[in-house]
Order: C-alpha cells, then structure tokens, then sequence
C-alpha cells in the first residue's frame, strides 16, 4: 500500500497529542523545499485531514501524494513574469472556503512566513474571523542550501547571515535595501528569486565593497532529483548563470559558506573535491 493509498488515520504517528483541523479553520503550512521527506509532521497531519489543499507552484507533486484522495486540490502558484491568481483573490478564496465549513490547508514551498506572503495570508483571514493555524517549513535558505552541502552558518565563515529577496513588489532588484550595511555587516547573504536580478544585485554588492572575487554558489531545483549547483564568483556570477543555462527557482548563496560545498557535496552525483575548502590546513574540530 502506497502512502497515499494508507488510510488518514495512519497519520501521524502515535505518541503525541496532535491537533485536529476542523470544519472552518485555515493551516497555513510549510511544504519545504521539494523534497517529501522534508516535510514536517504537523504538515502531514494537515494535508491527511483537510478537506480543500491550496498550494503554490513549488509545492512538489509527491507532497501533495499524501492528502487524503478525496480532498480538493486547488492550484495558487504565483511565478514571476508569468500569468498567476492576484494575491488578494488567493486570500479572499481561504476565506471563502473556510467560512463555507471547509477545514482548509494552504500549502506553500518552504515555509509560509520567508517571504511567501504567509504572513499576508493570514493576517486576512483573522481580519475575516476565520481561525487559523501556522505550521513553519524547511526554508530553502537552511534546506536547499544543506543540501547542496553549503552549511549557512560555520564557525570560521560568519557569525551572521541575511536572507534577501532579489525583487521587490515591482519585479526589480529591491530598492529599499540599505546596501552597505549588509555588504559590511552580513559575511553571509543568501538570495532567493534573485536570477533575474543577479547582475544589478552583484554591481550593488560591489559598489559597497564586496570583492568581485567573493564566493558564490547558485543552486537551481534545491532538494529534487535534478538539482544543479553553479559555483562561480561575485564579478563573474550573472554572465556564468546566464552561459549556464540555469532558470528559477533557484538560491544565491554569497560568502565563503559557498566554499564549503567543495568538501560536503553529498546529494545526487556529487563529490567533495576538496576536503579543506577554507585552507585551514588543520582537523575542522581545532580552534
């Protein structure tokens, strides 16, 4: 028996108390980067309860595998440069769903409140009296990443990191980034939905006095079977993405952190070819 085929009472796992959706209430949930298995438990317990799935473009077939086989599967992808549902409409449909005694399930990549307008969501559905409940995701920044063996944080890397969206409500490079102070203050950015802007965020970077040598790793499909990882520089980054061919969805990575994929690639064909990216030159547990 299939996953999908097994009955919803299977899910979740005994030995907790978990929580019931009930007619009327809207889950919003993180669906993780792609990959099934990263899906979280509270997650699960949603998708086999609900009685209507509102999920997004980068929401993997196979998760959607696991709601129950009668449930509503309702498409609300929102994709750059591509015709997609208005954010308000989305909203107003939860609403619409919830109050006509629906137990709801808006299912999003990642995590619901980094930005995937999770917070928008949900902020209209209590300004509607409809009762909701946040179930947090695997962001693509800690996951994805991971996953392409670059670890976000590391010891003789950064004591800090910055997500940062690579367009802002118009479609461009964010206007109201305050540039040099995440250049100076941040030895870590990871930027998400930022192909298109790559050049003119890597020209930003630099005018505030990033090198143009700088590592950087672009990892298109993070988590799913064809996941690709470009490893470039900052100088070099929008024309080597642009002869690689790579397209959205896709993770920037900005720091030395990249480095380290050379050492930890693990997922797919990978291999480390570098087992002291960092040139420490000493075991990696030595202060």
């Amino acid at each position: 028996m299939s996953t999908a085929d097994a009955p919803a009472e299977s899910f979740p796992p005994p030995g907790h108390d978990w929580p019931e959706m009930l007619p009327g209430w809207v889950w919003l949930a993180g669906a993780g980067p792609g990959d099934p298995g990263l899906l979280t438990l509270h997650a699960l317990n949603g998708l086999r309860q609900a009685d209507v799935v509102v999920y997004d473009a980068l929401v993997d077939d196979r998760v959607l595998d696991f709601a129950r086989k009668d449930a509503e599967l309702i498409f609300a992808g929102k994709r750059g440069g591509k015709p997609s549902a208005k954010q308000r409409d989305i909203s107003l449909r939860l609403v619409e769903l919830a109050r006509a005694g629906k137990r709801v399930l808006r299912l999003k990549g990642g995590d619901p409140f980094v930005f995937g307008r999770g917070g928008e969501e949900a902020q209209t559905l209590v300004q509607h009296h409809v009762p909701i409940r946040i179930i947090p995701g695997i962001t693509a920044a800690i996951g994805g990443l991971a996953y392409a063996g670059i670890p976000v944080t590391h010891r003789d890397v950064n004591q800090s990191v910055t997500f940062l969206t690579g367009h802002d409500a118009r479609g461009e490079a964010p206007a109201a980034i305050d540039w040099e102070s995440i250049a100076k203050g941040s030895q870590v950015v990871v930027v998400y939905m930022g192909l298109r802007t790559l050049g003119e965020l890597a020209r930003q970077f630099m005018n505030a006095g990033r090198s143009p040598d700088e590592p950087v790793a672009v990892v298109q499909d993070a988590t799913l079977p064809g996941q690709k990882v470009l490893e470039t520089t900052l100088g070099r980054a929008a024309e080597d993405v642009a002869a690689s061919g790579l397209v959205p969805p896709a993770m920037v990575c900005i720091g030395r952190a990249a480095l380290m994929r050379r050492a930890l690639a693990w997922w797919g064909e990978d291999k480390p070819t570098d087992l002291d990216p960092l040139g420490r030159g000493r075991p990696a547990e030595e202060p």
